[in-house]
């Protein structure tokens, strides 16, 4: 399919860059439905999306002109969550506005302020940044947007999640009512829906992902291990991928320097990045794994967002994700515009029944192995040995009479050999783990199983269910009003399942975690997999430490309520439709601009 029609500057550009198909998120926002209009996009990371808003604002920014005019205050804000991203955005915009000799300019936290005060004084087209940064200038009076015609959020779910709402706020209310809006984000949660009703206009809303497999560029594979060798087992998957660059997620700092170093230490260019390092630092790792000097890169997940690699074809979880948007997000790092890219949990024996929940949850389906064998690293060390183009090349240019006296008194046997020895010498050594059973996963129960167990006569509320429970993270806390009277309806709603299959209930700040009967819990993740409920989110967690708020309690014979205290039993009276009230925040609570629809 070629590209629609789009403003000849760009259309220059993109044939200078062999673009000849767009992606479906390109198609969608050059539709002429979307002409001239505020838009919702979710659409995966790597799917295209920068390419994508830069054509979607070239009229509103060019309008019937070839080129731009004199650069003054800027007619185009975009912002995005991370430094890297907003490089990243920067360059891609570089290109594609060349030929109608667009000034862009960058406002990112870590650089010098300074600096970008005066590129902003000397006039800009387009300017692109980081929330703080760009309300840093904004405030300052460096940055003036009363020319504004378009702002683009790009990744705006992650600025939420990195807690920029008050920036986007101060951003948006300071910017003229008749700007165009185009918000960019990989779901559209609960927080991004509220932020579109305020800001958006009649967005028309534009969905690249649903109806499509989740990474459908990325085969899984959920690789089961002793919990004592998850450095060996990263190792070997390393070995037997032997992918040109990888990605290796670990869980705190502190895991991702211990295996930085193990990796060192085996013979793996390898760099680390965690929120420890300064920007020079994280610039300087990044530069490595793009120029190849560097093949392994081991990150903490917000260390890691905004990073794009170029044909990054592995990501290794060597700490499983805490939630499946985690999960997602960490795997969307390969597969991109097209390439085929492999993402491998590293599952230690003792959490896989957490692991399947989380990829189910994930809507993803995973292939179940156990880690690469010493033996089958070295088989496929042979297969590729047996088939490296070099051994069917003649000899360069300049080489013949090296590989004369090579050849010279030597038998092929001992050339054969040789070459084996130095061909492996080059290779880090593949580890001998213990090897672990793995069997298939159970397949989940058909939505009829689902509904007969619905049908079933009621037990009376305090049966008892017997052995221990498995825990879950619902997506609202002390600052939503969480309160029992609706979590739990709420809970039973989106699960499928009895207030007596609830466990304790801890209320933190931000979440809540329950406990749900181990009999159940499979069930009980698919159900909440097949619910789109964009009121709140539910995820596999592990069992607290202490602390927060119990609500609930599971008794000696099993899961059971327990009577609030002061009550005289069950909780209070009146509908229970399980839906959580409105979540009250200092945005809410302001009156809404005009812009809201």
């Amino acid at each position: 399919m070629p590209f629609p029609e789009t403003h000849p500057a760009l259309r220059r550009a993109l044939d200078a860059r062999g673009y000849e198909e767009p992606t479906p998120v390109q198609n969608a926002v050059l539709d002429v439905a979307a002409d001239g209009r505020d838009l919702l996009v979710s659409a995966q990371t790597g799917s295209g999306k920068t390419v994508a808003f830069g054509l979607a604002m070239a009229d509103t920014l060019l309008g019937g002109a070839e080129r731009m005019g004199p650069a003054g205050a800027p007619l185009a804000v975009i912002i995005a969550p991370t430094r890297e991203l907003a490089m990243q955005v920067q360059r891609e915009l570089t290109w594609l506005y060349a030929p109608a000799g667009a000034r862009i300019v960058s406002c990112i936290g870590g650089m010098d302020a300074r600096r970008e005060a005066r590129a902003l004084q000397l006039g800009a087209h387009i300017v692109v940044g980081t929330p703080g940064r760009l309300c840093d200038h904004q405030s300052r009076g460096r940055l003036d947007m009363s020319d504004l015609r378009v702002v683009v959020l790009d990744e705006a779910d992650e600025m939420l999640d990195l807690g920029f709402r008050e920036e986007l706020e101060q951003l948006l209310d300071a910017m003229p009512d008749t700007r165009r809006t185009l918000l960019f984000s990989a779901t559209i949660a609960k927080e991004i829906a509220t932020l579109a009703r305020r800001y958006q206009r009649d967005a028309l809303r534009i969905d690249t992902v649903t109806g499509a497999r989740q990474h459908a560029d990325i085969t899984y594979r959920a690789m089961v291990t002793d919990p004592r060798e998850i450095v060996p087992a990263v190792v070997n998957v390393l070995r037997y991928s032997d992918s040109p660059t990888a990605m290796v997620f670990c869980a705190t700092r502190e895991l991702v320097r211990h295996m930085q170093g193990a990796l060192l230490e085996r013979g793996f260019s390898s760099v680390a990045l965690s929120g420890e390092l300064g920007q020079n630092e994280r610039t300087r790792a990044i530069d490595s794994l793009r120029t190849g000097q560097a093949r392994v890169c081991v990150a903490t997940d917000v260390a890691a967002r905004g990073i794009d690699i170029p044909a990054l074809s592995l990501v290794i979880h060597a700490s499983l994700p805490t939630d499946s948007a985690t999960l997602l997000h960490r795997s969307g790092r390969t597969g991109r515009a097209g390439r085929k890219g492999v993402c491998a949990l590293i599952v230690p024996a003792s959490m896989r029944r957490r692991a399947e929940r989380l990829l189910t949850m994930a809507k993803v389906s995973a292939e179940w192995t156990g880690v690469p064998t010493a033996d089958a690293i070295r088989a496929q060390d042979a297969e590729r040995l047996l088939t490296d183009p070099a051994l069917t090349e003649g000899a360069a240019p300049g080489d013949e009479e090296m590989v004369a006296r090579l050849a010279e008194g030597r038998t092929a046997e001992q050339l054969a050999a040789a070459l084996l020895q130095m061909y492996r010498a080059r290779l880090p050594d593949p580890e001998d783990i213990r090897p672990v059973r793995v069997e298939a996963p159970r397949a989940p129960r058909a939505e009829g199983d689902y509904a007969a167990r619905r049908e079933r006569p009621a037990r009376e509320d305090h049966a008892p269910r017997g052995g221990p429970g498995s825990w879950f993270s619902l997506s609202v806390g002390r600052q939503d009003k969480a309160d029992p009277k609706w979590l739990v309806p709420l809970i039973c709603r989106l699960g499928g399942v009895r207030k007596t299959d609830i466990g304790a209930i801890r209320i933190a700040d931000d979440h809540t975690l329950f406990e749900i009967s181990e009999g159940i819990a499979d069930r009980f993740t698919s159900c909440v997999a097949a619910t789109d409920a964009d009121e709140v989110q539910v995820s596999p967690a592990q069992a607290p430490a202490g602390g927060g708020e119990r609500t609930g309690e599971r008794g000696r014979g099993g899961f059971r309520d327990r009577k609030p205290a002061g009550g005289k039993g069950g909780y209070a009276p009146g509908p229970r439709t399980g839906r959580p009230p409105a979540r009250s925040t200092p945005s809410s609570r302001k009156r809404a601009p005009s812009r809201a629809s």
